[in-house]
């Protein structure tokens, strides 16, 4: 409804019946044009890189959707070592990326000790370069140890603000109330906070929807990762449907207009589906190219058909450069911090 989209666009906010008819009645092309205007004067033409770098593959966790959790025995496990991990810095470094995504499941091999020596390692050896976490649930002392070494920035997606649909997702053990303490407990610890969902993820309604876009204005994260849902082997939901790409982008342009100075990626999940370059025409400015080694890749299998699982990092990268330049967009050597003012 263009009505709303423009409410959304003046005042940045509408309840959960607006947000409601606005996802049932979409107006992608006129969202986008909204959400183009915005991303131009917040960022420009410039698109953000960060090396994702995906630690583990154990989890003690067992959510429904994951192809990691820990009930699936035929998850192929590993771990990457800190020789390994400074490598890949190494690489993504000499390839312009000032930002490192440390990524794994929620892996108690990784102790704290361990994990705030590797960030200090970085730090000391990039220290022009952000590093970015993703480890999942943590005690707060254990977030704050964490910065106190160099981190930067968490990644935490709270992947549902609906009670009922987060246990849907999860095993009994998980608690959505824990997962929001999270995130204000990082945000209150100085980082950079990310949040977000799965799009068209199983038991999924447009009301559900609307709760999470009004968590995250609540919440107020620098940013906001969604992508689209695709199902994993050996889970739950192996047999569910996909989401949308193409509501996925929708919702990118709705989050670009509702927070204008978020860093919005356009995610692994969505170009498996094509839709890397429309999530950026969107309103996302953000792409995060694979630097796991290839022989590890291919095992953090969350989903299946991870894109281009077996592509060499810096030849990613040339080939991301290209997209971009094909659409008007420019992929810079920055850390990409969030603007704090249009």
């Amino acid at each position: 409804m263009k009505e709303l989209t423009d409410k959304l666009f003046y005042e940045r906010k509408l309840t959960k019946d607006e947000w409601v008819k606005l996802l049932k009645n979409p107006s992608p092309e006129y969202a986008a044009k909204h959400a183009g205007k915005l991303c131009m004067r917040a960022y420009g033409n410039k698109v953000f890189v960060r090396a994702l770098i995906e630690l583990t593959s154990f989890c003690k966790n067992d959510c429904f959707y994951c192809g990691i959790r820990r009930s699936n025995r035929c998850a192929q496990r590993y771990r990457l070592d800190d020789k390994t991990v400074l490598l890949c810095c190494e690489s993504a470094y000499s390839c312009g990326m000032r930002t490192f995504v440390l990524q794994g499941g929620e892996d108690e091999y990784f102790s704290q000790s361990h994990v705030c020596a590797l960030i200090a390692e970085i730090k000391t050896r990039f220290p022009d370069c952000a590093v970015t976490l993703s480890l999942g649930e943590k005690s707060k002392e254990e977030y704050a140890a964490y910065r106190r070494s160099g981190a930067d920035r968490y990644l935490l997606r709270h992947e549902s603000a609906n009670e009922a649909h987060y246990k849907q997702l999860h095993p009994s053990e998980m608690r959505l109330e824990r997962r929001k303490q999270c995130l204000f407990e990082l945000k209150e610890l100085g980082y950079a906070v990310g949040s977000g969902f799965m799009v068209g993820v199983p038991f999924q309604t447009c009301e559900t929807l609307a709760e999470d876009m009004l968590f995250l204005e609540k919440l107020s994260p620098d940013m906001i990762g969604i992508g689209p849902f695709i199902p994993a082997g050996n889970t739950p939901f192996e047999t569910f449907k996909s989401g949308s790409g193409a509501f996925t982008m929708y919702l990118i342009s709705l989050l670009r207009i509702a927070f204008p100075l978020a860093l919005i990626p356009s995610t692994t999940a969505l170009g498996v589906m094509g839709g890397r370059i429309g999530g950026i025409r969107a309103g996302a400015n953000v792409i995060m190219p694979n630097f796991t080694p290839v022989e590890y890749r291919e095992k953090y299998s969350i989903y299946e058909n991870k894109a281009r699982s077996g592509e060499n990092a810096e030849d990613a990268i040339g080939r991301l450069r290209e997209e971009m330049r094909a659409i008007s967009r420019e992929v810079v050597i920055d850390r990409g911090d969030k603007r704090r003012c249009i």
